[in-house]
Parts: structure tokens; C-alpha cells; sequence
């Protein structure tokens, strides 16, 4: 059964608490998703509405194996395939498909299904969400990240800074999705490493010139334990306009 939006805002509420201007992210949802996929555009219309929610950092990954079957996908990237793959590794499951959200870097689900997606938040919530508060700000001509301290396991963790697209609007001219007008919400562009994080507190600096791309105007950090190859949980993460 499908939540309706309403349904849906009151459960993340009821899971997350009330919203403020001031909240501090508490899920991280990345949705891999394809122009190509005729089953997505649910799911990427569902992103739009968490993206709205300041309590959730909700990103869209374009992936490029769909590309072959007549229409290729204009903000896909193929790192967002290896990524996708990457965390399917680390699942007893091992799946991959279109349309998949991950939520906080470990719950893996259908991402057109609003239950799932609300069951898979809940589940995120109930293992302690994201732990630590990242203070992340602008300054000047680069970015600024402050970490506090905390446990990273026995794996570490690493920093990572995304350009992101808020919005983008794409006419889709073949394919599955041929015809089609979609909306993208918080397109990542790109991903920089900025650095390893042993538990210490610690501060960061990236450029703004290393997050440019066309379109971007904001940029999403994720503080997320093991590597780009072996990805594990989201230990805190926050999103900044640019503009």
C-alpha cells in the first residue's frame, strides 16, 4: 500500500521529531536512479518531496548501465554505478537495480514504495541516525568543515564533499522515459575526497574551485565510514547553497 504525501510528512515527523529551521540532518537518503528506467520517475518525484524536508539530506546518484537502451542519461555519472555497487557488496542481498534509495549509508530499499522508504528511515532512526553534528559553512573562496570528535570503528572513515544541482530539469527524448519532462532534486555532480577522520576532532578546507561544475549550486558533505570501495554507515552529513 502507498503512503500519501500527508501520511508520508506525519511519519517522518513522528520518526524524526518536529522540523526547524535550525534541525540538524537526520538521514542521509541517496536515490540511484536513471533517465532510462521507466519505473523511476516515481521514486525521483518521492526525492523531490524529502528533499524539501530539512531534517533529511536527500541526493540523487545517476547511474549509466541503462544508458544502452536508447537514451543516454544526461547527469549520469559512472561512479554512481560503482557506488551502487560498492554498497551491494557490503549487503547479504547484493542487489542492484533501479529505482534503489540507501538510506544513511546501510538501508537498502525500493526507492518508488513510500512504506518502504518510511520502514527503511525508521530503521535508521532506530540504529542511531547520523551521530555526529558536522559544521560545515562558507568561507570566501572555499569551504569550511569542522568535525567533532567521536568513533569511527575499526575501519575509519573519510570526508567527502559533493557538488550538487538543487534542481535540475531534464526533456527526456528516447528511451523507456521518451517524451517525458523530469525534475531532479539535488543532483550530485561530483565527489571529492577531502580526507581520512580517525575519531579526532578535526578541521577541513576544500576550494571552491575543486566543486566547480556547471550547474552546481550547493554542496553536500558526508562523513562515512570504510572507503569509496567498501562504503559503510553515514556518520554525519550536512548540505550548504552556494549561491
Amino acid at each position: 500500500m502507498m503512503l500519501p504525501r500527508t501520511a508520508l510528512a506525519l511519519a517522518f515527523a513522528l520518526a524524526f521529531g518536529p522540523a526547524s529551521g535550525q534541525s540538524q540532518p537526520k538521514a542521509v537518503v541517496e536515490l540511484f536512479t536513471s533517465q532510462g528506467c521507466a519505473s523511476c520517475p516515481p521514486a525521483d518525484a518521492l526525492l523531490n518531496e524529502l528533499a524539501k524536508d530539512p531534517q533529511v539530506i536527500a541526493l540523487t546518484l545517476a547511474v549509466d548501465y541503462w544508458d544502452y537502451i536508447g537514451w543516454k542519461d544526461t547527469l549520469a555519472l559512472h561512479g554512481h554505478s560503482l557506488r551502487q555497487k560498492a554498497y551491494a557488496d557490503q549487503r547479504p542481498d547484493r542487489k542492484v537495480y533501479t529505482p534503489q534509495m540507501v538510506v544513511d549509508g546501510n538501508h537498502s530499499t525500493k526507492g518508488s514504495d513510500r512504506a518502504a522508504v518510511q520502514r527503511a528511515l525508521m530503521a535508521a532512526r532506530q540504529g542511531g541516525g547520523l551521530p555526529l553534528t558536522l559544521d560545515v559553512r562558507r568561507d570566501g573562496d572555499a569551504i569550511e568543515i569542522h568535525l567533532p570528535k567521536g568513533d569511527p570503528g575499526a575501519e575509519g572513515a573519510e570526508v567527502w564533499a559533493c557538488p550538487v544541482s538543487r534542481t535540475q530539469n531534464v526533456a527526456i527524448g528516447r528511451g523507456e522515459n521518451g517524451g517525458r519532462n523530469v525534475t531532479y532534486a539535488n543532483v550530485v555532480r561530483g565527489w571529492v575526497r577531502v580526507g581520512p577522520w580517525q575519531g579526532q576532532e578535526g578541521h577541513y578546507r576544500v576550494l571552491l574551485k575543486d566543486l566547480h561544475r556547471d550547474g552546481v549550486d550547493a554542496v553536500a558533505v558526508l562523513l562515512q565510514a570504510g572507503t569509496n570501495i567498501a562504503p559503510g554507515r553515514i556518520f554525519g552529513a550536512s548540505l550548504i547553497p552556494l549561491d
